[in-house]
């Protein structure tokens, strides 16, 4: 069943997706080889408490066992933090989720740490711009096939990149994951109709090759299963009568990145829907 929210639930839920996007500011701040993803998950778990908030994500389902998901290159997503130094030339996908006065916020920013290549640079970019032309479909009388085919039709129809099928975006609330579940591919005018008020987790996961994935033996991380590059971004959407409203903020974390020199970012950054 897909819960509409009141204006006034809407504002307590940016608070949270803000708290989210505060969270990953600081990690921007502090990315750089050498470091590793334990640290940065321990440094956004203290984040999130110090904010009076608790994390989304640590004993989900009684088996998820850190505060963060932090995939690294191949990974899709779920990534396991680790004592592994990140390096030069690594993609990180960081995924946080809080909750703040009873409502949840969760969402995701992919950064370059150095320079990846031209190619990857390339799919972080267009990962990038195809959440906000799914987010362009989510208004009040569209479809959740809208958000899909918007995604689809950016990364995998003009780019050629794999878009996972086994991995979707999802309604958010009180509980972390509600319905309805958000694809990233599909049919125009199919799957259920946006109502205003509903609050949407709309996130592009795109591969640079082969769409499958696989689950490692920990039951959690995801990795492409040709071992090429994955990227993945987030943000937090209220479903509007005209316009959506994005409760989660990426300039914020789009400034930080500019300014720390170990994180490579492409020409223009893209933190408002396209026109």
């Amino acid at each position: 069943m897909m819960i509409c929210k009141t204006s006034e639930q809407i504002e307590l839920m940016r608070q949270s997706a803000l708290l989210v996007s505060k969270t990953l500011t600081e990690i921007a701040k502090v990315l750089k080889p050498g470091i590793t993803t334990l640290s940065i998950d321990e440094m956004i778990g203290e984040f999130i408490r110090d904010n009076h908030a608790v994390p989304s994500f640590l004993n989900y389902q009684g088996t998820y066992p850190f505060n963060s998901c932090i995939s690294v290159n191949d990974v899709v997503v779920h990534g396991f933090p680790n004592k592994n130094e990140l390096m030069e030339g690594d993609i990180v996908s960081i995924d946080i989720g809080v909750i703040l006065n009873g409502w949840h916020g969760d969402h995701a920013y992919t950064f370059a740490i150095g320079d990846p290549g031209a190619e990857v640079m390339q799919l972080i970019k267009v990962t990038k711009e195809a959440l906000y032309k799914g987010i362009e479909k989510a208004i009040a009388g569209n479809r959740i096939g809208d958000i899909g085919y918007a995604i689809q039709e950016h990364t995998e129809k003009k780019h050629g990149y794999g878009v996972v099928r086994e991995l979707v975006g999802h309604g958010l609330g009180q509980s972390l994951h509600e319905d309805p579940q958000v694809p990233n591919y599909g049919k125009k005018g199919n799957g259920s109709k946006l109502k205003q008020g509903l609050v949407l987790a709309i996130e592009p996961m795109i591969n640079l090759g082969r769409k499958e994935v696989y689950t490692e033996s920990d039951g959690w991380t995801v990795r492409t299963k040709d071992g090429k590059p994955s990227v993945h971004f987030e943000h937090d959407v209220a479903i509007g009568k005209q316009k959506a409203d994005i409760l989660s903020d990426y300039s914020t974390i789009e400034k930080e990145e500019k300014r720390n020199p170990h994180l490579f970012v492409y020409s223009h950054p893209i933190s408002q829907p396209l026109a």
